[in-house]
């Protein structure tokens, strides 16, 4: 039998970085897009944060750092925050959803003048 060693073997490093032009470094994160819906409604219905926040039950500065993508809230409280916008929270995260495939999705070039399109 072999003597055992008291040397650690460590598994090897990926050395590579992520550039910052890679899809990973690009994805935006859940709770940017969420805020950004819900701040989006809100305003749209010309409403006050101090206003849904009472509405939702949640604490106005809490609302303000979700709104701002701070804060990962539950889905509790995403929840509440929808319905005090006469949104469900299906409503919400499919809104939330369309949100990121829009951010996602690379850009398309834009048709020139003069291109011609053949239907497929």
């Amino acid at each position: 039998m072999r003597p055992l060693s008291r040397q650690a073997h460590a598994a090897p490093v990926r050395t590579t970085p992520v550039s910052p032009a890679s899809p990973a470094a690009r994805e935006p994160l859940w709770r940017d897009i969420v805020g950004d819906v819900l701040r989006r409604e809100r305003l749209a219905q010309e409403r006050t944060l101090k206003d849904v926040a009472e509405a939702a039950r949640i604490s106005m500065p809490y609302l303000s750092e979700v709104e701002r993508g701070r804060k990962e809230a539950s889905s509790e409280v995403l929840a509440a925050g929808a319905r005090a916008l006469g949104l469900g929270l299906a409503d919400l995260l499919s809104l939330a959803q369309g949100e990121l495939i829009r951010q996602t999705q690379p850009a398309r070039p834009r048709p020139r003048q003069g291109d011609i399109r053949l239907a497929a």
